[in-house]
């Protein structure tokens, strides 16, 4: 069995070891529920990787949205190089629901748009806790939603073993009954090929293609091959084969639930008028077929409880059914978290609700659902919450709070100026000229999206080099722009709420906060002082907020600043700490941004003309898929243009 190994040349400073301590003994104590309150940049990622290495149990580290799974999943894989660190976020980048509006009459069919590579990363996630225990995964509040019985999961994976007794049409039927797809001519994760005696898998949680070898009905050599080149990596003596789906049925269980849910299509019936009952049993029996001849249909998720033998409002299947029971749960942000893993099953019952009364779909697809609250606490055995500004659920219950003050650079809190709104904008961009100047970035939040479009636009006339952030930019794309902002590509962010970003960029050295005394979920104290924190990573910066009233949620924030920043300049004294601005390296480009909203229209012109010159050198170069690709961005950038 692999152990946790943290690699790090880091050494815990400041706070961080008598967090680690009381955490550990926490845990070990079998406290259900803790909390750290880690003000912003103390080093949060690097004491729980401590709490980890030292417990060495499996742990779920849960964040509120995907920007932040992608930062914290990051960290985690550098701190443990050697052991399973595993992303698990929703795989769509456009998810249209299935629904019916009945004041319009209007059924608008599931559409969705799966990001393949995220899609292997979640099975990656279940395959590593079904075969290892030094596994941590990072995911999204999506982890809660159904997914497939691990039993099933792990029951119908199968293991080859070099000089095994196997036929090669049995392992062709054994990789169908796991939804993996026979393609000879496109080999991707969750296919399989076959060339006489040799079949090439790539499963859908991995990189290379594994291939088997069959001399007659003998197993006689297994192989990892490079995808790419086709080179031997490595000759196994076994591998294990997991389904290429997260939603597999076993034979004997697609017999019981197509019987299971045609006694719910009889019973059904008679409950709903003429129409709706003609649309029902049409829509159901069509899928029965389909799963009949398939193994699958579309929507198949919505008789999820038929095939797990599931009662009606039985809790449905989840990633965290497939860790073992000693495993730890890491909260972040958990002010943030907690209200939305809380809300995400009364949204899914409303959009269901419509559906079912109007025979589109059984009552069963009801437990195609979230968890419910209670079910997700019931799960809560050993948790941690992490957050800046626990809230008063995290708190209440946890038997202890370690706080996390002091920063291991010595960095204190970041002086906090309250300014009024007349002139704002001249204030803001003077403010902005000095920053820039010194080589620092800005961040700028508003309350509504058309002031921020319209001031990303104001300050691109004023040649002022901005983007705007916005939720319709996928999650790959939003960690491109803040990695852009970060070498300087742009100086400014403007933004609604920045802090869904995760943002974690020691290069801020001015925030601006405009419309500061409009109280609510944007600006009340918990908000303000996560924005402020975002400034607590460069040794030059500050914060302003432009108000003309001192609302309560701006005193709460200017005392727990102040609070925070004299313990944080005692200790610093005491210890004879100069602060030092982090030194963060900047990631390798992922993706290639292709969206063009964040962009200010005046500077579209310019980025045409860069774009067509990367388009003519690379045909130049001969190399015509990235020429074509180019072509493409520049006409999409002209068509925005127009609009």
């Amino acid at each position: 069995m692999n152990a946790f190994k943290l690699t790090t040349n880091m050494t815990p400073k400041g706070s961080q070891p008598e967090a680690i301590r009381q955490l550990v003994s926490g845990i070990q104590k079998n406290y259900r529920y803790q909390t750290l309150l880690g003000v912003t940049g103390s080093g949060k990622t690097f004491s729980l990787a401590n709490v980890i290495n030292q417990v060495q149990r499996p742990a779920l580290v849960i964040a509120h949205n995907k920007t932040l799974a992608a930062q914290l999943y990051s960290e985690f894989k550098e701190f443990f190089p050697e052991n399973h660190v595993e992303y698990f976020v929703s795989y769509y980048d456009y998810y249209q629901p299935e629904s019916y509006i009945p004041q319009r009459d209007l059924y608008i069919e599931k559409d969705a748009d799966v990001n393949p590579k995220i899609e292997q990363m979640r099975l990656a996630a279940t395959a590593s806790l079904l075969s290892a225990r030094d596994v941590i995964v990072v995911a999204s509040v999506s982890c809660i939603y159904s997914v497939g019985n691990p039993k099933d999961y792990l029951g119908m994976s199968f293991e080859i073993r070099k000089g095994m007794q196997l036929v090669r049409n049995d392992l062709l039927h054994m990789l169908l009954d796991i939804q993996y797809e026979r393609n000879d001519l496109d080999l991707q994760p969750g296919r399989f090929r076959v060339k006489g005696d040799t079949v090439d898998v790539v499963p859908g949680y991995y990189q290379n293609i594994l291939r088997f070898e069959l001399c007659g009905d003998r197993v006689e050599q297994v192989k990892e091959i490079d995808k790419i080149t086709g080179e031997t990596l490595d000759i196994l003596e076994y591998v294990f084969v997991y389904p290429a789906k997260h939603f597999v049925i076993p034979e004997e269980s697609k017999k019981r639930a197509i019987k299971s849910i045609k006694l719910e299509l009889e019973e059904r019936l008679p409950q709903l008028g003429m129409l709706e009952a003609h649309r029902l049993k049409q829509r159901t029996l069509y899928d029965l077929e389909m799963i009949e001849e398939t193994g699958s249909c579309k929507g198949i998720e919505n008789y999820s409880a038929h095939f797990d033998g599931r009662k009606s409002g039985e809790k449905p299947y989840c990633l965290i059914d497939y860790f073992p029971s000693d495993f730890l749960i890491f909260i972040d942000e958990s002010h943030r978290t907690v209200p939305q893993v809380r809300g995400m099953e009364h949204g899914d019952f409303t959009r269901k609700k419509s559906l079912i009364d109007y025979g589109f779909r059984l009552p069963s697809a009801y437990d195609n659902r979230p968890l419910k609250f209670f079910e997700f606490e019931q799960l809560m055995r050993s948790v941690v919450f992490v957050s800046a500004t626990p809230a008063e659920y995290e708190l209440g219950r946890s038997q202890q709070v370690a706080e996390q003050i002091i920063r291991p650079t010595g960095l204190v809190d970041p002086p906090v100026e309250v300014r009024g709104t007349r002139g704002q904008i001249d204030d803001l961009i003077s403010e902005i000229l000095s920053t820039v100047k010194r080589k620092d970035r800005v961040l700028v939040t508003t309350l509504t999206k058309r002031l921020a479009e319209e001031l990303s636009e104001y300050l691109a006339a004023k040649k002022i080099k901005t983007r705007y952030l916005h939720s319709e930019i996928d999650t790959l794309e939003r960690s491109e722009i803040i990695r852009e902002l970060r070498l300087g590509v742009f100086d400014v962010l403007v933004g609604i709420n920045l802090l869904r970003e995760g943002i974690d960029i020691p290069e801020i050295g001015f925030i601006g906060i405009l419309d500061a005394d409009k109280e609510g979920f944007l600006r009340d104290a918990s908000s303000l002082i996560q924005i402020i924190g975002r400034a607590a990573r460069n040794v030059n910066s500050r914060v302003v907020l432009y108000a003309d009233v001192l609302t309560d949620s701006i005193r709460k924030a200017l005392d727990e600043t102040n609070r925070r920043r004299s313990i944080q300049l005692e200790y610093n004294k005491k210890h004879g700490i100069i602060p030092t601005t982090i030194i963060k390296p900047v990631k390798e480009k992922v993706v290639e941004i292709t969206d063009t909203k964040y962009i200010p229209k005046a500077d579209i012109p310019a980025l045409i003309v860069n774009v067509e010159l990367e388009m003519r050198a690379a045909a130049d170069n001969l190399d015509f898929e990235k020429a074509i690709m180019l072509r493409d961005r520049v006409n999409k950038l002209k068509q925005t243009l127009v609009k």
